[in-house]
């Protein structure tokens, strides 16, 4: 059995997340069903993390076992003449026997980008989120490495069928950085994982810093165990994207 190791690119516009949901068009499911039929036999295909319904993808990791001989290259172009044009396998790579891209990853980086301007292309509306509002930009890049280090990010996540496991929601941010690249305000942040909707609401934090409704010890104060509500609100799935995923 050989263990299989991609990099896997998608618009996720027209889809219902990575995860598989029955009769909803997924990545993961799209993934399954084409490598069903080419090892004639179930497939299971191991993803780095879950992205919700309309986020993006330039690099997610997924890993899955295969009996079938065929060389990696070919895998690639088989699956790529399959999959619908908004998804793209764009790398394939044999992997140790215990590689599982979800367990091993160290790193991950999102990006969350805002169409700033009074009209926003329509070439950019499905990959922003439009906001042409007053906000005091250099508050919110003030702001966003506040975030940085080890803390408890209960408040930015979203309820999750897993919470009655009892995990802890702490999580290590490596860098979080605001800047703008001509009409677009972006913000990237990359730490050690994220929890259900935690970068949406992050960024929808951090733009209540730039409207003036709260100040930076505001959010620190979300950060600390025990905060009694939740912050955001979450902002729209279309301008977030995952850029990376370190071993």
């Amino acid at each position: 059995m050989r263990r299989i190791r991609i990099t896997v690119a998608y618009d996720g516009t027209e889809f219902h997340g990575w995860q598989v949901q029955p009769g909803l068009p997924t990545i993961q499911g799209w993934l399954e069903q084409i490598l069903t039929g080419i090892e004639s036999a179930p497939v299971q295909v191991h993803g780095s993390g879950r992205t919700d319904a309309g986020v993006h993808a330039i690099a997610q990791v997924a890993a899955f076992d295969l009996k079938n001989p065929i060389p990696c290259d070919n895998l690639r172009k088989a699956v790529n003449r399959l999959l619908p044009r908004s998804i793209r396998v764009t790398s394939v790579e044999e992997a140790a026997a215990d590689f599982h891209p979800r367990f091993q990853a160290k790193e991950k980086t999102y990006e969350y980008r805002i169409w700033r301007e009074e009209i926003c292309p329509p070439m950019r509306r499905l990959y922003v989120f439009h906001h042409p509002y007053l906000l005091n930009e250099e508050a919110i890049r003030a702001a966003a490495p506040l975030l940085e280090g080890e803390h408890d990010f209960t408040a930015f996540a979203a309820a999750d069928e897993k919470d009655e496991l009892g995990r802890s929601k702490v999580r290590r941010i490596f860098a979080s950085a605001v800047w703008r690249e001509g009409g677009e305000l972006v913000y990237r942040v990359r730490g050690s994982g994220f929890l259900k909707h935690m970068v949406r609401m992050i960024m929808g934090t951090l733009l209540e810093v730039g409207k003036g409704n709260l100040t930076e010890a505001d959010l620190l104060a979300r950060l600390q165990p025990g905060y009694p509500a939740k912050s955001g609100p979450a902002v729209p799935a279309s301008g977030l994207c995952l850029m990376n995923v370190e071993y």
